[in-house]
């Protein structure tokens, strides 16, 4: 009686692990863009397989009293993106889909929130 308990339980604490979902905690590939340095020369950042599903403050442009926004963003990851023109994913924003073609340097942004896999 006891070992058919026993492997009850652990049939049952099997089929709740398999059927936890499982987070993601990257977004798989680049997401890129633009900003004007302090040396007034504009530089490129590429994020690596950045995190998500979240809100990323750009830190370069995190200020706006202090510098302009970033522009020309690149979503070359396997999620969507919604890139803003304030700092934490708040102002008016713009979505970018997966594996899509560079955006115009017209684009502003200074927050980028990356969607969780579907």
């Amino acid at each position: 009686m006891r070992l058919r308990h026993t492997l009850a339980a652990a049939l049952g604490a099997l089929t709740l692990v398999v059927t936890l979902p499982t987070s993601a905690t990257a977004a798989t590939g680049d997401f890129s863009y633009k900003f004007v340095g302090p040396d007034g020369h504009p530089q490129s950042i590429t994020l690596h397989d950045p995190s998500s599903p979240g809100c990323l403050t750009l830190p370069e442009v995190a200020d706006p009293g202090a510098s302009a926004p970033a522009f020309a963003p690149h979503n070359n990851t396997d999620v969507w993106a919604m890139v803003f023109t304030e700092p934490d994913c708040t102002g008016d924003s713009w979505t970018l889909r997966p594996h899509g073609n560079p955006a115009t340097d017209r684009l502003k942004l200074r927050s980028v929130y990356l969607s969780d896999r579907h």
